[in-house]
């Protein structure tokens, strides 16, 4: 079999997040010699949304696949960026299946296996959207299980991310969690039914080392002792990116791992 080897990156937040991903990409690239590298692109302008320009940045540095999560309708202009930008996936179960963007796609490069990619959020804690679980037994039904699958899950709490990986577990060939910009300790191989999926609960975030959770830190601070603050902004560098390797076999996981690059 195939073996595929696939770098995710997590949200890339602003300016601060951009610098950094720039900065450390090559050093990614040359530990894990990705064949793939998705990265969510959520909060990549000015920390809310994503812009054409942003978009097109991200795939010039050597990014394959963006995804993106809630904060993609941030901007009023969304539906041009995903109309325009070819490699952009929106939460599918956030909106119905008629809207022409979609969040699961089938990516074909020359000389690497394919791979089909399948963004979707999590309702805990977050704007009302589709149950994902029955999203994916109904958008995994109509795939090829022989191709590998890599679902970036953006939810909040731990206890749904978990739910669902094992959920998709057998059936995915990697589910990683994204949103809270916090990455978590137990990147794994877990298994159904004989097959091997990668999982972790959450990959963490590109941006401010000393921000908090992406943010100028001063800011939430301020909102924690006054109930009130300034605009959020990105974090001042240094920097760090956050991810996860996957190598997948065929279409199942033999090895996975997180890991964290700092900048400047």
């Amino acid at each position: 079999m195939q073996e595929t080897r696939i770098v995710v990156l997590g949200d890339v937040f602003g300016d601060t997040g951009r610098k950094t991903l720039a900065k450390t990409m090559p050093e990614i690239v040359e530990k894990y010699q990705p064949d793939w590298i998705i990265a969510n692109g959520e909060n990549i302008s000015g920390g809310n949304g994503i812009s054409k320009k942003h978009a097109n940045f991200l795939l010039q540095i050597g990014v394959d696949v963006i995804t993106t999560g809630n904060h993609l309708f941030a901007r009023n202009d969304w539906q041009e960026v995903t109309a325009s930008v070819k490699n952009i996936l929106r939460p599918h179960n956030m909106l119905p299946d008629n809207f022409p963007s979609k969040g699961i796609k089938r990516f074909s490069k020359e000389g690497k296996q394919d791979i089909q990619v399948m963004n979707l959020c999590g309702r805990v804690f977050m704007e009302p959207c589709f149950c994902p679980f029955q999203t994916f037994d109904r958008l995994f039904a109509e795939l090829d299980s022989s191709v590998p699958l890599i679902v970036d899950f953006h939810a909040e709490a731990t206890s749904e991310k978990q739910a669902f990986g094992w959920h998709a577990a057998g059936r995915a060939s990697a589910v990683y969690g994204t949103h809270t910009h916090v990455q978590t300790s137990d990147a794994r191989i877990i298994t159904s039914n004989g097959r091997n999926t990668a999982f972790i609960t959450d990959i963490g975030m590109t941006g401010s080392r000393d921000g908090i959770i992406g943010v100028d830190r001063d800011t939430i601070i301020d909102r924690f002792l006054g109930g009130y603050s300034d605009r959020f902004t990105a974090g001042d560098l240094p920097g760090k990116a956050e991810g996860a390797f996957f190598l997948i076999d065929g279409s199942g996981a033999v090895q996975t791992e997180s890991f964290r690059f700092f900048a400047f």
